[in-house]
């Protein structure tokens, strides 16, 4: 019975591996990968292990039909888990040689996640104009991101300051133009990678490193939502959407 049972595991464990897919190997570097995490966190920003691309389903979380293949964390307390411990992020990185990461904002940052196009006329402009832009993020599913400073944890609970962009996990497909990712929500933090379209992986990576002082919000938010306007303006099946109304 034991050996029947031990023949029955091995063939339902190839089975399996065969609907997971081929995974994808590791970067080529994964010195380069743990050092722009450690300097990410180094930076004030947690970290937590996310999903990776896999080739099955499109996401390593197995999920038939994730709605965010790759970009999600694995643990349900990612919020609490969420740490800029060297230690911690040396030891997930080398044991998770494959996860992307995410970061919990709201925390010591926020960040303002923009369409791409939008996102680079803003950036050429904020440069030009002297304006002080910290860490900047492209990721390759056409988006951009700003990090910032948090406005969401003041001293006084009362004084919180809330805004009709908050963004959170649930409601990305709601702000298709500026979201203001704050308290409760998290952004995949470089290197990391997404599925790919047919041609290989997708990738996130940094624009301006997380070396760059964190700024205020405000002081990127009229060029954003400018920039977003105009973007949003060239596509009017998506008019209005770079400043959703309150849902």
């Amino acid at each position: 019975m034991s050996a029947e049972f031990g023949g029955r595991s091995g063939r339902q464990s190839r089975i399996s591996q065969w609907l997971r897919g081929r995974r994808p190997e590791p970067a080529a570097d994964e010195g380069d990968r743990e050092a722009l995490l450690l300097a990410a966190a180094g930076a004030g920003l947690p970290l937590a292990p996310a999903a990776h691309p896999a080739e099955a389903y499109g996401c390593s979380c197995d999920r038939v039909g994730c709605p965010t293949p790759a970009r999600h964390p694995v643990s349900f307390a990612w919020q609490t888990q969420s740490t800029t411990d060297r230690g911690q992020i040396e030891r997930w990185a080398r044991h998770q040689p494959r996860a992307n990461f995410i970061t919990a904002t709201g925390m010591v940052h926020d960040v303002l996640d923009v369409p791409l196009a939008a996102g680079r006329e803003a950036l050429t402009r904020l440069l030009d104009a002297g304006v002080e832009v910290g860490p900047v993020a492209e990721s390759d599913d056409g988006r951009m991101l700003f990090f910032t400073l948090t406005r969401g944890t003041p001293e006084d609970e009362d004084e919180w300051w809330p805004c009709e962009l908050d963004c959170h996990p649930e409601t990305m497909d709601e702000h298709p133009g500026l979201r203001w990712h704050c308290r409760g929500s998290y952004v995949l933090v470089p290197p990391a990678r997404l599925p790919g379209n047919g041609d290989g992986d997708r990738s996130v990576s940094w624009v301006r490193g997380p070396e760059h002082p964190l700024p205020d919000p405000l002081s990127l938010l009229e060029y954003l939502t400018e920039a977003c306007a105009r973007h949003i303006g060239d596509h009017s099946d998506h008019a209005g959407s770079a400043w959703p109304l309150r849902r």
